[in-house]
C-alpha cells in the first residue's frame, strides 16, 4: 500500500533518443520518455534491491523537436572469449573495417516531470517511508548512483525538484503502441521480451495504467 502521493522529480536534457525496437539499423526515437526509460533515469539516481519503481505518469514539459544526426558505429559486438583468443593465437580488431555509418532520428530540448511509486519487495526490511524520503534527499542534493541518461547513454539527463511552475505542452494524441519494459527469462539468460502497450497524451501528459504491473511473467 502507498503511503503517500507519487514521488516526483524533472528531468531535461539537451538530446534525446528512446529508441523504438522494431527499428533495426537505424534508431528512430518515440516523440516522448518512455516508461522503461523513466525507470532507467530513477534507478540511476537511487537504486536498492529491497523495492522497484512503478512509473505512474510522465509530463512532457517542452514542444516535441527533432533532429536527425549520422553517425559512425561498429557492427560488431565485444566479445570477452573472442579477446582471450587474440592474446593466444594472435590478430586482433581493426575499427575502419567493421564500421558503417548509421542514422539516428532523435528529440532536442526535452524536459520531463516523472512521477512514480515504490513497490516494496517481500525481503525488504524498512519501511516505503524510508526509501521516499532516500530518493527526496538525493534529488535534492543532486546525487546518483551513476549519471543518469535520456534512452542513449551519451544523451546527458540533468534532474531537480518541480518547483511548481511547470506546465505539460497543450498536446493530446495517439502514440500507438510504446515499448513498457523487457520481461526477461527466468532462466538467467538475460534475453529479454519486450512487452508494449497503447499509449497516448493527454493534455501533455502519459499516464501508465497500474494492471500493466500486474501482468504475469
Amino acid at each position: 500500500m502507498q503511503t503517500g502521493p507519487p514521488l516526483e522529480v524533472k528531468v531535461w536534457g539537451e538530446f534525446a533518443c528512446f529508441t523504438r525496437p522494431e527499428m533495426k539499423a537505424e534508431r528512430v526515437s518515440y516523440p516522448v520518455m518512455t516508461p522503461s526509460a523513466a525507470r532507467g533515469v530513477l534507478e540511476a539516481i537511487f537504486w536498492k534491491p529491497e523495492f522497484s519503481w512503478l512509473i505512474r505518469e510522465i509530463q512532457v514539459l517542452n514542444p516535441i523537436r527533432h533532429f536527425s544526426i549520422l553517425r559512425n558505429e561498429v557492427n560488431s559486438k565485444a566479445v570477452v572469449s573472442t579477446a582471450k583468443g587474440w592474446m593466444e593465437r594472435g590478430g586482433g580488431y581493426f575499427a575502419e573495417e567493421d564500421r558503417a555509418q548509421r542514422h539516428t532520428l532523435a528529440l532536442r530540448d526535452v524536459a520531463y516531470i516523472i512521477k512514480a511509486d515504490v513497490a516494496l519487495q517481500p525481503h525488504a526490511t524498512e519501511p516505503e517511508p524510508k526509501y521516499r524520503d532516500q530518493f527526496r534527499r538525493r534529488v535534492g542534493q543532486g546525487k546518483f548512483y551513476h549519471a543518469p541518461y535520456l534512452g542513449c547513454r551519451e544523451f546527458t539527463a540533468f534532474f531537480a525538484e518541480p518547483d511548481g511552475s511547470e506546465q505539460p505542452i497543450d498536446l493530446t494524441d495517439d502514440l500507438g503502441l510504446m515499448l513498457f519494459d523487457l520481461d526477461y527469462a527466468k532462466d538467467r539468460s538475460g534475453r529479454g521480451k519486450p512487452v508494449f502497450f497503447h499509449a497516448g497524451l493527454d493534455c501533455g501528459v502519459l499516464r501508465v495504467k497500474p494492471d500493466l504491473y500486474m501482468r504475469e511473467g
